[in-house]
């Protein structure tokens, strides 16, 4: 087996040029608690769609979600999986450009990142930065949320452009 790193609460192993991500074994109890906490289940359909996020590069939509699953889970118990997972709050969703929902793993299970989004194919990539980098993005955002009187809880950045598949077509 190769390398292995924790990006926030999921472990990530390289088996050669194969990267995999594996629901860590504390991910799941941490899962299983906050359902828990709200009387939820962690039916067979909410780990499937956590596994699929998991394995996902980027926010996905529930039409990507239902591809990833090869309709494991009928597109209805999708949706409502979906709106549990939101409700206590093991995912985040949010709107592309065109308003389309995507969703991710709540920050807490995944770890601060951002996202770059191709204005072509629609394609969302997570991101991290350097430590560095995100004490100067903070600065920026205490900044303008002071100048403007505000009280900054956190931030998103969402980095729009188009990718490099995209621009080799």
């Amino acid at each position: 087996m190769g390398t292995s790193f924790k990006t926030g609460m999921i472990l990530s192993v390289s088996i050669g040029a194969m990267q995999v991500h594996l629901q860590n074994p504390v991910v799941t109890e941490l899962i299983v608690s906050r359902l828990a906490q709200q009387e939820v289940r962690y039916t067979a359909a909410r780990r499937l769609v956590v596994q699929a996020l998991v394995d996902a590069t980027g926010p996905l939509t529930a039409a990507d979600l239902d591809q990833a699953l090869s309709g494991e889970v009928p597109l209805s118990s999708l949706y409502r999986t979906l709106a549990v997972l939101e409700d206590v709050e093991v995912l985040h969703r949010q709107h592309d450009a065109d308003g389309i929902a995507r969703y991710e793993l709540a920050e807490w299970l995944k770890g601060h990142h951002h996202h770059l989004v191709c204005t072509e194919c629609g394609t969302v990539v997570d991101v991290t930065i350097s430590p560095e980098l995100e004490e100067r993005v903070e600065e920026i955002v205490k900044d303008l949320a002071t100048e403007h009187r505000w009280s900054a809880s956190g931030h998103r950045i969402d980095i729009e452009g188009v990718c490099p598949a995209c621009r080799e077509n």
